[in-house]
Parts: structure tokens; sequence; C-alpha cells
């Protein structure tokens, strides 16, 4: 369990009313600039998946998913950890064509998070995707995409900032992205850990998209876990800011070009999980069948906290915290929701 730490002198904008207002304006504007950038529309989402369908997340392989039995339905359930899988799937049954997509609310619980100011074992996502054509499996094409939800971010920050003067002592959104590779910083700091890395670069580039996150590096070892079966390793990334009251960098989104058959066959057997060929969704992809197609997850805790300037996430949304945490947020004058 990681500390959670709130920063001396440490004081919020809004009070804890006003910070539930702005937090329904913000979600509300950022789902209207994102739909309208990058034509997606809002669909319905389900919060627990079918076990044996292969189409909850495994992040890392090592989480476990909070697991029910359906008696009437004679059937197991898991609690989702995200959409990467299932929104794919969602594309195809709509029968998308290339350049619509959707978006929608992702609930999800992480029982194996560790707490600390910014993870909670609650996860709340705008988990978005969209179809695309093989010509736009490039980086350049997501390069571009990276650019377009930065702007919706700024634009959404702009129009809140104006309806709650309090929140403009806070630093604007810099719309102009820096892109590196996960390589390039372990070849600039091998010393370091993956997370230190990331905090020395944005500190000096405060808008930066980290490319190339699944794949082992020079060193032998990725910069993060990332499950073979929905990004394309060469072709992916995280959303990262740099948070002034933490001092550090903070991930608002994970992102990526989706895996083609090709590139799911490589990182199933790099990742030593030639097990799940045979699952649903698995078969559909290797066979061709499900659409090329590029998405992610905007953390909408994550965001509510950065543009209302809060110092945990606690703040911005409601979950189940350790003693330490309430300990700590007590004796600071944090209320936490």
């Amino acid at each position: 369990m990681l500390t959670t730490v709130i920063p001396r002198g440490y004081t919020t904008c809004l009070n804890l009313y006003d910070t539930q207002r702005a937090i329904a304006l913000l979600k509300r504007l950022f789902e209207d600039n994102l739909g309208g950038a990058l034509h997606l529309r809002r669909v319905s989402a389900p919060l627990f998946v079918e076990a044996s369908t292969g189409l909850n997340d495994d992040l890392n392989g090592v989480e476990r998913a909070v697991s029910f039995d359906i008696p009437d339905a004679g059937r197991d359930a898991q609690v989702v950890h995200s959409l990467a899988k299932w929104k794919r799937m969602a594309l195809w049954r709509y029968q998308f064509s290339v350049g619509e997509g959707l978006y929608t609310d992702m609930n999800a619980i992480r029982r194996d998070e560790e707490l600390d100011n910014i993870h909670s074992v609650y996860v709340d996502q705008w988990d978005w995707e969209k179809v695309i054509a093989p010509r736009d499996r490039t980086v350049d094409y997501l390069k571009d995409t990276v650019g377009t939800i930065v702007n919706a971010l700024a634009d959404t920050q702009s129009t809140l900032r104006a309806v709650y003067p309090q929140l403009t002592p806070l630093p604007l959104i810099d719309r102009e992205v820096s892109f590196v590779t996960t390589q390039e910083l372990e070849d600039l700091w091998p010393e370091l850990t993956a997370k230190e890395r990331e905090s020395a670069w944005v500190k000096d580039h405060p808008t930066t998209f980290l490319m190339g996150i699944g794949g082992a590096l020079k060193s032998g070892k990725p910069h993060d876990g990332r499950a073979p079966d929905y990004d394309d390793w060469d072709l992916n990334g995280d959303l990262l800011v740099w948070n002034p009251i933490l001092e550090q960098a903070l991930e608002l989104s994970s992102m990526g070009i989706r895996v083609s058959p090709e590139s799911l066959d490589r990182q199933l057997t790099a990742a030593g999980c030639d097990n799940r060929r045979e699952l649903p969704f698995h078969k559909l992809l290797l066979d061709g069948q499900l659409p090329l197609t590029i998405g992610g997850g905007i953390g909408q805790s994550r965001v509510s906290m950065f543009l209302l300037g809060k110092a945990h996430i606690g703040e911005v949304q409601a979950s189940v915290w350790d003693e330490r945490t309430l300990n700590a947020c007590h004796e600071a004058g944090v209320i936490l929701l």
C-alpha cells in the first residue's frame, strides 16, 4: 500500500457542493467536446461480462476480477476492469463504418489497486473506440488523435474556468503535446524507475504522450504492463500531464491503435498467452472478422482531479479508503466524498 500525502498548505479551490456541481458540468462539457471532435456516438455499456468470453481487460495479468455467479442464467460473471475489448465487439455488432465510433461511461472495480493520492479501487472512465482504415494504422494518425483529445480537454477547461473563476490560479493545459517513447526515456535515465522517468520528462514537457507501452525495452523489461490483446504495443501510449499540486506526472488516458490479427498473434506469443486464442473474442479477431480500431480510456476522476485542482482522488469520487488515508486527509482538512 502506498502512502497518501497531502501537500503542506494545500487548500481546495471549490467547496464541497461546488465541487459536485463542477464535476457534473465538466463531464457534460467534455463528453460533448470529445464526441463531436472524434465523431463518436454514446452507447450503453456493461458493468460486468461473462467470464468465459475473454472480453474482460486482463490489465497486467495478475489483478483479480470481482467475480460472482448468476444462478438463473447458469453463468459466472466478472465486474469489468475496463471495456477495452468489449468496445471493439460493440463496433462490429453495431456495424459502424470507418470514421464512426462510440463512447460510454465505464465503471469498474479493481480490487487489487494500491491506494494513494491518484489510485482507487473504483475506476470511472470515458471509454471510446473508433473504426479506422488499414492506412490509419500509423504513428501519425495516433498523434493526430492525441492532439484532438488534448484540445477537447483544453476547451473543457476554458469553459469551466469561465463558470468558476476560483479555478483561474490553476495552470492551463498546454495544447502543445510532447511525443516521446518509453525507450527514449530509458536511454535518458536508465537508473530511474519507470514512474520517476515519467515525472522527470513531464516536469519540463507538461503535456506528454508517452509511446510504446507493453513490449520489452533494451533492458529486457517493459516500461509498464499492457495486456497483449487490445493495444498494438508499437502504436499505443499514455497521455500524461504535470500535476503541480502533487509535483508529479499524472496519467489522464491510456489509448492506442488496436491489435491487428498479425500483431495479436505476435503479442499473444510474446506475453505467454497463447491459451487465449480459442476464446470467442480472440478467434473473431484472429480470423479478421473484427474491424480495425483505435480507442482508449480517459479517467473521469483523474480529469476532474486535475481540472479542479484537487490533491486526492477521493475529493472527486466516492470509494473506500484505508485508515492511513482517512487520517491523513482528516488532519489536513481534506474532505473525501
